[in-house]
């Protein structure tokens, strides 16, 4: 076995787990019982038999595609992935900005309808 390769994709997985929606699913349910143990033992068979599917169907893939279009393939994968999140990001930022807009619009409406010291109309 390569220690250097099990070292890189143990402290690649290991980062890639931190703060995962797997994690926050182990933690909320072993906040709901009374046995870490039995949730420690079942979430950790359930992520050796994930990582062997991903292994398996990996070490099969790259015996029909070559391995570089696979890494371009998973290059171009994350890569939109990421851009995919920078535009909604961007959206969010432009939906939150109008939101602010139309509340200091609305304001404004409000304080020319009634003049200070009076209530609006209902």
């Amino acid at each position: 076995m390569q220690l250097a390769l099990l070292a890189s994709t143990f402290a690649t997985v290991f980062l890639a787990e931190l703060g995962d929606k797997t994690q926050l699913a182990i933690v909320t349910i072993s906040g709901t019982s009374s046995r870490p143990t039995a949730v420690f033992a079942g979430s950790s068979v359930a992520l050796v038999l994930a990582s062997l599917l991903g292994a398996a169907a990996g070490g099969s893939l790259s015996s029909v595609v070559p391995t570089d279009l696979l890494q371009l393939v998973a290059s171009l994968g994350f890569l939109l992935i990421g851009l995919r999140l920078i535009q909604r990001s961007k959206v969010s930022e432009d939906d939150q900005a109008a939101g602010e807009a139309l509340v200091s619009d609305d304001l404004v409406r409000v304080e020319a309808v009634a003049p200070s010291g009076q209530e609006p109309p209902a």
